[in-house]
């Protein structure tokens, strides 16, 4: 998810509410949550209402269930923030509570704790080490190709237990972080410590452009390699799911997305992470 995230609304698709609707109203919703909070930087938490499933799903209606009006606290069990809300347009939904002053470091627990009408919501996540990415590149099946894949490498610390997202974000097409297409990796799975694999594109909900599941001549790539809790990679698993068994992210499928959120649904994460940019060919 960079986050980089994007998209959680409407992902439960129970009853419905708005910041505008009265309590009773909203208590037949449920609470969506998609925050995380990175090492060396600062939280960021998107909110919403669900969405029920005889509502036509557009980007119109989710800015009708986006919460903009809840005190949303984080802490590390020494230091405790309020976040704010800003308006990013460049974002679908466009409101994102985010923090200033404290920053995700590896190792160190955080809570949060959000406080919307008569509704109290918490979740708490561990942040853990960065591992880094040795290289990026993107690569053509044919010099005379106009398209091609990003490569990357990375060493898994063999001392180590660790979840991994891959996730890529295109520079003036994609405002933010998106999780590749199995991109989602248990190294239990590895066969050694040194790894060589393939990003395929991820899905981004309301895209600007149509999607494509490969990279293009003219693309800046900024490739990212998050590690995750394993309650953050059985979230991203089950959506990964509802994406290839329905091939449409907003409605959930055979099974229910995973949760770590108390009194809501959704997922509070924390990520190491480690980034390069890709400069690919001119366009021609």
């Amino acid at each position: 998810m960079k986050k980089h995230l994007f998209f959680l609304l409407g992902l439960i698709l129970i009853g419905c509410s708005n910041d505008d609707f009265k309590t009773e109203k909203s208590l037949e919703s449920k609470i969506v949550v998609e925050g995380w909070i990175e090492e060396g930087d600062f939280a960021n938490v998107l909110l919403s209402s669900s969405i029920p499933v005889t509502d036509v799903i557009d980007s119109t209606n989710v800015l009708n269930h986006v919460i903009r009006s809840a005190k949303i606290t984080i802490s590390d069990g020494v230091t405790s923030e309020v976040l704010r809300v800003k308006n990013d347009k460049n974002r679908v939904p466009p409101f994102v509570y985010f923090g200033s002053t404290l920053k995700g470091e590896a190792g160190k627990e955080y809570s949060l704790k959000i406080e919307y009408l008569n509704r109290v919501i918490t979740a708490v996540t561990k942040l853990p080490e960065t591992v880094a990415l040795k290289s990026a590149e993107y690569i053509k099946t044919n010099p005379s190709d106009t398209t091609g894949y990003v490569f990357v490498k990375f060493d898994d610390p063999p001392s180590q237990k660790n979840y991994y997202q891959l996730a890529t974000r295109i520079e003036k097409e994609e405002p933010i972080f998106v999780p590749a297409f199995y991109g989602n990796l248990d190294d239990k799975n590895f066969k050694e410590s040194s790894l060589s694999l393939q990003i395929n594109r991820g899905v981004l909900l309301f895209p600007k452009t149509k999607f494509k599941p490969y990279f293009a001549d003219g693309d800046l790539i900024h490739v990212k390699l998050r590690t995750q809790t394993k309650e953050s990679q059985d979230f991203w698993n089950s959506w990964q799911n509802e994406i290839a068994n329905s091939q449409n992210p907003i409605y959930p499928a055979n099974i229910s997305l995973k949760s770590n959120i108390n009194g809501g649904i959704g997922i509070w994460a924390g990520y190491g992470q480690s980034s390069i940019t890709v400069e690919t060919p001119p366009k021609k």
